[in-house]
């Protein structure tokens, strides 16, 4: 995935500048990393040189003008195409959470390893309650609900990952020491 198909389908719903293909991404994907805004004006410049939006207006509002744009049918055909691709499973599946636990048996103290493992389950704890929230409420729309599901699975997974990693850290077997 890259950011300029997700720019495409966000103006697939219609004509949008920047600012609001910003602000539609970071709402729409809470659990993502929220996009930069340079990001996104060179994500448009970009796509705009390949012919898969184009400008269509400019507007003031309170502040610099703002080049509104909207998906041509290159774009359409392009996001089309990507869509149609199937995503293949990751190979590696590290994340930061399970190399930082790693490199904190490998550098630090046990005591450490099992401090760190559940302040982290905590935070993740916290996390699902705000996620499980936007699930639960019914005025949340259809696409803010499926996000949630899915950062909800991400961190269950991470929840069972770190109580198997806590239970493995407080009573290592011979053959697992750090």
């Amino acid at each position: 995935m890259s950011t300029g198909h997700v720019v495409l389908g966000l103006l697939s719903r219609g004509k949008q500048h920047g600012y609001d293909l910003k602000k539609a991404h970071d709402d729409r994907f809470p659990s993502a990393k929220p996009l930069a805004y340079g990001q996104v004006y060179a994500t448009l410049e970009r796509l705009h040189r390949q012919g898969l939006v184009e400008a269509v207006a400019v507007q003031r509002v309170d502040g610099p003008d703002r080049t509104v744009y909207a998906v041509t049918d290159a774009g359409r055909a392009a996001l089309q195409d990507w869509l149609d691709e199937i995503e293949e499973p990751f190979a590696f599946v590290a994340n930061p959470l399970s190399v930082k636990v790693t490199i904190a048996l490998l550098a630090t103290s046990q005591g450490q390893a099992i401090s760190f493992l559940r302040r982290q389950r905590a935070a993740h704890l916290d996390r699902m309650r705000h996620f499980t929230k936007v699930k639960v409420n019914p005025a949340s729309p259809l696409d803010e609900v499926l996000s949630a599901d899915y950062a909800l699975s991400h961190l269950d997974a991470d929840l069972r990952w770190m109580d198997s990693a806590l239970q493995r850290v407080t009573a290592p077997t011979k053959g697992n020491q750090p």
